[in-house]
């Protein structure tokens, strides 16, 4: 329903505007294996990324919403690693997984790659900064292979309410205090923000 859903709308949007581009937004987790569970993270990978980015084919775009990896062994769903640094709802981080999503997206759909989401949801404002840096070392990786990535959305710009979770995840570059509605930017939106000026400044530049 969902893949008829996506061509039908496709097709109607491009009958009224066929100049406009076109596309979706899936939310892919890089799929994993320990040893043992091979097929099942097979299958998972088939059913959640693959079958949706090829229905991605001959679109315009394709956005990936991207936030970790998912590992599975032989009984299903394994925890995240001993040791591993993990986020306030207890999963692994593992910002690396941006550039295998970016990889598959490109290999599998065959048309130019937008991440619209990804990011962390922690307290420690130190740790979203290297997420960040690493995320968009991933992206340049991605670039520099050939790969058209036409853009790098952060999620998100403010603390936001996260579905069953509340106000309690902080995704955000600016804080927010939920009394006052005052707004703080977090060292994450500065370096963000400098990352970004000094990129376009290098664009800019002549050859």
């Amino acid at each position: 329903m969902k893949l008829a859903a996506h061509k039908a709308a496709t097709a109607a949007i491009k009958a009224h505007r066929p100049e406009l581009q076109v596309g979706w937004t899936l939310a892919n987790s890089d799929i994993q294996a320990i040893p043992g569970g091979e097929e099942i993270a097979d299958k998972v990978r088939r059913d959640v990324n693959e079958r949706f980015l090829e229905a991605s084919r001959g679109d315009d775009f394709v956005g990936i919403q991207t936030y970790g990896r998912t590992v599975y062994g032989p009984e299903g769903h394994a925890p995240a690693p001993d040791g591993a640094e993990t986020n306030q709802m207890g999963e692994e981080i593992y910002p690396q997984a941006l550039e295998a999503t970016v990889r598959e997206a490109a290999r599998v759909a065959g048309v130019p790659v937008m991440v619209t989401e990804n990011g962390l949801a922690t307290e420690d404002d130190t740790q979203r900064v290297a997420y960040l840096k690493a995320a968009v070392d991933c992206v340049a990786s991605c670039i520099a292979d050939g790969i058209d990535v036409r853009g790098y959305i952060a999620w998100t710009a403010f603390d936001n309410f996260e579905w069953i979770f509340g106000y309690r995840p902080k995704f955000g570059l600016i804080a927010v205090d939920r009394t006052t509605q005052e707004r703080t930017p977090k060292e994450s939106a500065h370096w963000l923000g400098s990352f970004a000026r000094e990129q376009a400044s290098q664009v800019a530049q002549p050859a």
